[in-house]
């Protein structure tokens, strides 16, 4: 039975890393006393040990012991063994990269199917949708695969924005991203707000957190979903 936190950032403004979050995460991994955590993707560069380091202070206010998977000889099997597991954000494409060529994307899939406790953040939420396609992230490297781990019958696009109004930026919006990416592909698009998340308890989804989300589907106009929306159905 899958047992998800899919949460679109791991950081509110004015709050500390995962602060709001904390209530949740005391009772999502109340039978876990320790967390494998998968730094993979290293945001602004930060070293493995650097990014453990920022999560397992964290995770000891609510106290939960936090293991960085780089520390593991086999990682695979550190997955499969693991109480509880937490992917942090940064770029997407490093992180899918790791997890294919180490062969952990299989690994905790498969964990995840069996029901093992797991927090996403970013693109850690990024990777729990069909594929990665709709990261906001540059291609800093090459990915074997975009293909993830579709625990969810959509593809996610955290820390959605919307546009400003009265703003004279003339760039691409996330619409229009979204927009670009469905002219090619046919699965749903979730704009998930920063201060959202999805908790997937088995095959059902629930949008929680005091913001809409926007559901994109191709050829439609986009929705606007209100907190506790049931999105077990989306294909």
């Amino acid at each position: 039975m899958k047992n998800l936190i899919i949460a679109s950032t791991s950081t509110v403004f004015g709050l500390g890393y995962l602060e709001y979050l904390f209530p949740v995460l005391e009772n999502h991994f109340k039978n876990v006393s320790t967390i494998v955590f998968i730094p993979y993707a290293r945001p602004s560069g930060i070293t493995h040990d650097e990014y453990t380091s920022k999560v397992a202070d964290a995770f000891e206010k609510i106290g939960k012991k936090i293991i960085g998977l780089h520390t593991f000889e086999n990682p695979i099997e550190a997955i499969s063994n693991a109480e509880g597991i937490f992917t942090g954000g940064g770029n997407t494409f490093l992180l899918v990269k790791q997890l294919h060529q180490t062969g952990v994307m299989t690994a905790l899939k498969t964990a995840l199917l069996n029901g093992t406790p797991y927090l996403g953040c970013s693109a850690g939420s990024n990777i729990t949708g069909l594929t990665m396609e709709t990261t906001n992230d540059m291609p800093i490297v090459y990915p074997p695969s975009f293909q993830t781990l579709g625990m969810v019958p959509f593809n996610i696009n955290p820390h959605y924005l919307d546009p400003i109004e009265g703003s004279t930026h003339m760039g691409e919006t996330r619409e229009t991203r979204i927009n670009e990416f469905h002219a090619f592909n046919t699965q749903p698009v979730l704009g998930l707000r920063e201060g959202s998340w999805l908790e997937v308890r088995g095959e059902k989804i629930t949008l929680k957190g005091e913001l809409t989300a926007r559901l994109f589907k191709q050829n439609q106009n986009p929705i606007e979903l209100e907190t506790e929306s049931d999105l077990s159905h989306l294909s």
